[in-house]
């Protein structure tokens, strides 16, 4: 085969082939006598599996995991997969925090604020709590006032009193505090709760997609261990 016929079946250039074979994705090929490189099934499995795998795991984690594979190192390999799919678990599992936080705040909407911003004290009240867990709140970064110009106390506004409600509600609720700035960071990037709502479901989309992806690659690389493996077993044995 030459590196058109590898090339054809993705879309890609022959030197695009060339410079896979060139950077280790590819299994050693062998050259005519003319020079010319001699590519096989196995190659061709070989640019599938990681072309599959960039899909997931990105462009240079693919190369990587082809490297390990085709030195040999397949123990390198698997760990990087799978320390993609622990990553990826861990980002579903700050994606359902998130989601199940949103789901455990009052349906009740606190009366807006209207008029100046509150003070420190005023919000406590609000809130029935004491005046140490806003500025806590405000070291952990759930809630992020600003400052008078001319006192240089605290004022807090329309959205940092909403984020003081929610955060008081998630506390209630037994969530720590780094997962309530979590959430209020989500809230605050998507722009509101009907946003994050839309976000959330967004990011469960890419979530799914991933997972796709990287199931793809795995079963693409595991057909390309299985030709390695038979290619291996039809060596002749030298004595």
């Amino acid at each position: 085969m030459r590196p058109i016929d590898l090339a054809r079946e993705h879309g890609l250039s022959a030197q695009a082939v060339r410079n896979y074979d060139a950077a280790g994705i590819l299994p050693p090929t062998e050259r005519s006598k003319t020079g010319y490189r001699r590519y096989t099934p196995l190659h061709a499995q070989a640019l599938r599996a990681f072309l599959a795998l960039r899909g997931g795991h990105g462009h240079q984690q693919a190369v990587e995991i082809m490297r390990a594979t085709n030195r040999g190192d397949t123990e390198s390999a698997y760990r990087l997969i799978d320390a993609a799919h622990v990553a990826l678990l861990a980002e579903r599992n700050t994606r359902t925090e998130v989601a199940t936080a949103l789901g455990s705040l009052s349906t009740t909407t606190p009366a807006p604020v209207h008029g100046r911003p509150l003070t420190v004290g005023e919000l406590a009240r609000r809130l029935g709590v004491h005046p140490a867990t806003l500025r806590t709140w405000e070291t952990e970064g759930i809630l992020r006032p600003e400052r008078d110009r001319a006192t240089g106390y605290r004022q807090y506004g329309p959205d940092c009193v909403r984020d003081a409600e929610i955060a008081r509600q998630l506390r209630r609720g037994g969530y720590p505090l780094h997962q309530v700035a979590q959430f209020i960071d989500s809230l605050r990037e998507a722009g509101g709760a009907d946003a994050l709502t839309a976000f959330l479901d967004s990011w469960q989309d890419r979530l799914i997609t991933r997972s796709r992806t990287l199931l793809s690659g795995a079963a693409q690389l595991d057909a390309y261990l299985t030709m390695l493996d038979q290619t291996q077993q039809e060596r002749p044995t030298t004595w």
